[in-house]
């Protein structure tokens, strides 16, 4: 071995590791190759537990496991190994030189027994550890009834659900505060669009990365990790001024907040007995609903109030949405707080052979319920719990072996080994078509109503402009001599004016345009400009002092002995004109988030009695057909009712959706399985946005056909689906 590893922990290499290491070896003696694993002494000698083969896979009434003293790993030895001294160790299949001629014959029938036996151990070995699952799903649910439900599940339903409304108002911080960061940081069309696309890029990463180390490392730590880097980046971005800065923290704001989902479900279902795990599972994506609202809210409370905004000089400014965005991350740190206090998940434990500390943490889940409801003299009376045999783990290093990042390196690269290798275990033949299956209905779903939800407020928007274009001012061949504009021009289309020595002082242009008009010795002064174009016009003598007229507000004009003095630098917030505008935003979003309010108690109280895939279903068949009304949807109003329609009927499928996905996979795949079904759904809503959005007043019919269509399929396949109903928790 390499000197830097000499005195690293002895350590399980796992079965298939140790498969690798017999084949490269043996292939040194006659060529021959030896597949998968060694004989079941030589694996299980290096095992943190061994089991007596006169229990029955239970350890004693202590509550511990304990070695066989015969086989104790001090005391073993073997014909291989006896007489040497511990780095001298020659392993069973390791070079020993080359074999005599005559031995070959006999050597050669010998390791094809000993091929077939290994394999068939390998088999036995895979056959037990599915058995230990079955009889530990069955007594985990036995414990967890014992346990009760109660004040401890409420207390961690609370703490998991501030971590669920982070996740709704991340959704929501970015769209609240573009009409206004657009004008802040001077955004173009192709920025506003990927400032929007951003944060659903970042929680597609997150929910993948940190739904498979969720599985690794544990569902609390995973979870405090990411949220904590959702607090500190969504708190940075409150503050940064640049465009590409303020880009790059929300990226990695969604990226922190991505694992929130994948992980709340699977960490909150493994303290969940079967006849509540539906329900309570449904109450909890309530709290998605509580983070749209609360971010409709501070958005209307703080946003437009101008005045809670400062600046220093021309290069720093914060303005009252980047007030908004930093009351946003609240919900994040405060989840961050109180998940502190909350044990990691016992199922973790026991899927990763820790037996007492799954014990410890079931024993206060039982106390703490059973004091609550006023029996405090009752005694947990497990002693006993299976636990799963292992079939690798992490190498462990000694801190004085080799370099710091060395040994980060290795532990990194091996456990994302690990994390790849449990995604593929995800399609595996025994799951491959549930999991493809999930894909499918996970996707269209996400795309139909991602793509619809965005679609409704541009489509409202859309009517709005029509409605104010329609309301436009329209004056031809005016001529202006010596006149002083002091007063706001809004919504007005001047043609072929010519304007001679007039004064601009003070004033506010807002969708105002010029066209094939002269501008002769007149003089702007003050000027602030939203929407406001000079097409085909002429400026002669003409002198701009401390105005927002930028070049590109100047469109085939000819600029002829004029002069630009001290222009505003940056792009002006002009609020004044665009508050009513403002509240309907946020009132239209605050409907549409508290219309699946009713949505959420009836899928609440009627999953664990319909079951999920009738809930699911029956939802999404919903969902299509009142995709149908929205060819009605011709006037604002009308809009609005439909999207809280929509948003009404869709939400019981998803929290089907997500009762159904942590049901479906064994629980050393949860939140891999659920952090890749959650990826692959922010990425059909990245695809839903951009096609729906690009079809705004162009055509209704594709957006809703396109959503039906989406549904439809959705909701066969969820038939197809097995039902979890009353199963325990694998």
């Amino acid at each position: 071995m390499d000197e830097t590893f000499k005195d690293r922990t002895a350590f399980i290499r796992g079965a298939k590791d140790i498969a690798k290491e017999v084949k490269k070896h043996a292939a040194k003696k006659v060529g021959r190759s030896v597949d998968k694993v060694q004989d079941e002494y030589t694996k299980r000698s290096y095992t943190r537990f061994e089991e007596d083969d006169d229990d029955d896979d239970y350890p004693p009434q202590d509550g511990y496991y304990r070695g066989d003293p015969l086989n104790d790993e001090e005391g073993a030895s073997s014909d291989a190994t006896e007489g040497h001294d511990e780095d001298d160790e020659i392993y069973e299949g390791e070079y020993q030189g080359i074999p005599r001629a005559d031995s070959m014959k006999g050597d050669h029938l010998t390791n094809n027994q000993q091929l077939v036996t290994e394999f068939k151990d390998f088999e036995d070995l895979e056959g037990q550890r599915r058995k230990d699952k079955e009889e530990l799903a069955q007594q985990y649910e036995l414990i967890l009834q014992e346990c009760g439900h109660g004040r401890f599940q409420w207390t961690l339903y609370f703490v998991l659900g501030l971590a669920m409304m982070a996740d709704g108002v991340e959704i929501f911080v970015v769209g609240f505060v573009l009409p206004s960061a657009e004008k802040d940081m001077c955004l173009s069309d192709s920025n506003k669009g990927m400032l929007g696309l951003i944060v659903y890029l970042g929680m597609m990463v997150g929910a993948f990365l940190w739904g498979g180390l969720a599985d690794r490392i544990g569902r609390k730590q995973c979870l405090l990790i990411s949220l904590s880097v959702n607090s500190v980046f969504a708190f940075f971005s409150s503050f940064v001024q640049g465009y590409g800065t303020f880009l790059f923290c929300r990226l990695l704001s969604g990226v922190g907040i991505g694992g929130s989902i994948p992980i709340v479900f699977s960490y909150f279902s493994e303290f969940l007995a079967q006849e509540k795990r539906g329900e309570h599972l449904s109450w909890l994506c309530m709290f998605w609903m509580i983070g749209g609202i609360y971010a409709s809210a501070m958005a209307w409370a703080i946003i437009p109030h101008y005045g809670w905004s400062f600046q220093m000089g021309s290069a720093y400014q914060f303005h009252s949405w980047r007030v908004f965005v930093l009351v946003c991350a609240f919900p994040s740190v405060f989840a961050l707080g109180a998940l502190t206090t909350m044990p990691e998940s016992p199922r973790f434990y026991l899927e990763n052979g820790k037996h007492d500390e799954a014990w410890m943490v079931l024993k206060q889940v039982h106390d703490t319920n059973m004091r609550a409801k006023g029996h405090p003299e009752r005694v947990f009376s497990v002693t006993q719990i299976k636990t799963i045999k292992q079939e690798d783990e992490l190498i462990e290093i000694q801190s004085d072996t080799g370099t710091w990042y060395r040994r980060w390196m290795i532990r990194i690269l091996n456990l994302s080994q690990q994390v790849w290798a449990n995604f593929h275990d995800c399609f595996a033949p025994e799951y491959r078509r549930i999991t493809l299956m999930m894909m499918a209905v996970w996707f269209t779903m996400s795309f139909s109503y991602y793509g619809l939800t965005v679609w409704f407020p541009d489509m409202i928007k859309h009517l709005q402009n029509i409605e104010y274009a329609s309301r436009t001012k329209y004056f031809n061949s005016e001529k202006m001599v010596n006149f002083n504009f002091n007063f706001t021009l809004e919504n007005q289309v001047h043609r072929n004016g010519e304007y001679r020595n007039d004064k601009f002082i003070r004033l506010k242009m807002k969708s105002v345009t010029f066209e094939d008009s002269i501008f002769t010795d007149c003089y702007f002064e003050d000027i602030t400009s939203s929407n406001t174009f000079f097409r085909n016009c002429t400026f002669i003598s003409t002198l701009f002092y401390n105005t927002d007229l930028f070049d590109y507000k100047f469109i085939n004009s000819k600029i002829i002995n004029s002069t630009f003095l001290h222009s505003k630098e940056g792009c002006q917030l002009d609020f004044s004109d665009d508050i009513n505008n403002a509240y309907m935003i946020y009132f239209v979003s605050f409907l549409g988030t508290l219309a699946v309010l009713p949505g959420n108690i009836v899928s609440a109280l009627l999953m664990d009695k319909i079951g999920r895939l009738r809930m699911l279903a029956g939802s999404s068949v919903m969902s299509c057909i009142s995709c149908f009304f929205l060819f009605f949807g011709n006037s604002e109003s009308a809009m609005i009712a439909l999207l809280c329609l929509f948003g009404g009927v869709s939400i019981a499928s998803w929290n089907a959706l997500d009762v159904l996905t942590v049901e479906l996979y064994p629980s050393d795949k949860r939140t891999t399985a659920f952090g890749f079904l959650n990826a692959l759904c922010k990425l059909a809503a990245v695809l839903g946005i951009s096609i729906f959005t690009s079809f705004v007043g162009v055509a209704k019919a594709v957006p809703i056909l396109l959503a039906s269509a989406a549904l439809a399929v959705g909701s066969f396949l969820a038939l197809k689906l097995p039902e979890t109903r009353g199963q325990v928790l694998q």
